[in-house]
């Protein structure tokens, strides 16, 4: 499974940006799919996932009705949209994919093992 994640960027505070992940290698509309992030010196969190047929979300607390998180199974491809960003936003972006089907523990961010490469996402005050 590969997965690539893209459309970070340097942004002000309350503005809005849309990461990209294009993933390949299996059959995408099989699986949930989900965002974590990383910030400098912080451990990795989750952010958001998505059922298989993109019916189900579910978000962190720290993101939720600020960030949506969306797929177009036809493209392979998931998002998450980020409006009103903040300082503390600011991270690398990852998307993450589960080893099998279903969505129960994946709902919450456990079970991932494949992982893009992080995208850059800095917010400014």
């Amino acid at each position: 499974v590969q997965l690539q994640a893209y459309g970070g960027g340097l942004v002000q505070a309350g503005d809005s940006l849309r990461l990209s992940c294009a993933a390949s290698g299996r059959t995408f509309s099989m699986y949930a799919m989900a965002w974590f992030r990383q910030a400098p010196g912080k451990e990795r969190e989750f952010v958001a996932a998505i059922s298989s047929s993109g019916v189900s979300t579910y978000y962190a607390d720290s993101v939720k009705g600020r960030f949506t998180i969306s797929r177009d199974n036809a493209k392979n491809t998931v998002y998450l949209q980020m409006n009103g960003l903040k300082p503390e936003d600011t991270a690398d972006y990852y998307c993450a994919a589960p080893p099998t089907t279903g969505w129960g523990s994946y709902r919450t961010g456990n079970g991932y093992d494949y992982w893009g490469q992080g995208t850059l996402v800095t917010v400014s005050s």
